[in-house]
């Protein structure tokens, strides 16, 4: 027996009718869970989903780590995400999510043209400075 769904208010189609028990698909890949798009999903159901990038502040933490990536339809859903994925045990005071497509970043190649000029400038090195000890985080 075959059932009609209606995808996108485009009329109906035909669906095949669901396995008997015990022979259906497998669960969900852990993968799905962490908010990536399942294998051959169709349009809206996570494929064109963008890539964002998580970063989590711990407890105990000063700044922001980058804990890994996840797709989601939109922001808000990718901070949702990235709590269920990447702060299951309480250990995040503050999360990011970034979409991927809107970082902007230096090549490693371009390491000695991007940070040479610094060299010269020594004032720029805290060798002159004595910092003292009742400064927290230096």
């Amino acid at each position: 027996m075959t059932g009609l769904t209606a995808e996108g208010g485009h009329g109906a189609k035909n669906t095949p009718s669901p396995p008997p028990l015990g022979e259906g698909p497998r669960p969900p890949h852990r993968s799905q869970a962490r908010g990536e798009p399942p294998d051959g999903a169709g349009p809206g159901r996570g494929r064109d989903w963008p890539l964002y990038e998580v970063f989590v502040r711990g407890k105990r933490g000063l700044n922001h780590v980058h804990v890994g990536s996840l797709h989601a339809p939109d922001d808000e859903m990718a901070v949702h995400a990235a709590r269920d994925v990447y702060t299951r045990r309480n250990e995040g005071v503050s999360i990011w999510v970034v979409q991927a497509a809107d970082i902007t970043a230096s090549s490693p190649d371009e390491k000695d043209p991007m940070f040479a000029p610094s060299g010269d400038k020594v004032y720029r090195h805290p060798t002159f400075y004595e910092i003292p000890d009742a400064v927290p985080h230096m």
